[in-house]
């Protein structure tokens, strides 16, 4: 090798170009993020209300199944939702209850209360059980129950 090459080698590059980023490459880099993040949030933003109005129609037909449970049993439809987690006080729908049939009455995920109707108004020969909904206002359209 000849002393040329050794001392290229050795010596570290030169470079007429800076290092580092501007302010301004940075601030651009920051703007593109934050209008990424803006779109996922507008797409994925409906997903969790999806979730939660699904988790209510899945409750309401547990509770309907469990209201039919009871009405096997008793020969009688509840008085309200409770009666499916608590032995019933006249002797004798009790004496035929084999609750619980549920473990407890829960609540809707907007955290409202599932509501309970013998005979129903959607179906008037049996009962309705619904959720009020996202808007948390009885007999709205968004009202989630087992005429649907």
């Amino acid at each position: 090798m000849n002393s040329k090459m050794q001392n290229n080698r050795c010596r570290p590059a030169r470079s007429d170009s800076r290092d580092g980023f501007t302010l301004m490459e940075v601030l651009l880099v920051l703007v593109i993020l934050v209008v990424l993040a803006s779109m996922t949030v507008t797409i994925f933003g409906g997903t969790q209300e999806g979730a939660y109005k699904k988790a209510a129609a899945g409750d309401v037909g547990i509770l309907k199944g469990a209201v039919n449970l009871y009405k096997f049993h008793t020969k009688s439809y509840p008085g309200s939702l409770a009666d499916l987690a608590n032995k019933p006080s006249d002797s004798k729908t009790a004496q035929y209850w084999e609750g619980p049939y549920i473990e407890k009455v829960p609540k809707d995920p907007w955290d409202n209360d599932y509501k309970f109707a013998q005979p129903g108004k959607h179906n008037t020969d049996l009962f309705d059980i619904w959720s009020m909904g996202p808007d948390g206002q009885d007999g709205t359209a968004d009202d989630i129950g087992n005429w649907e």
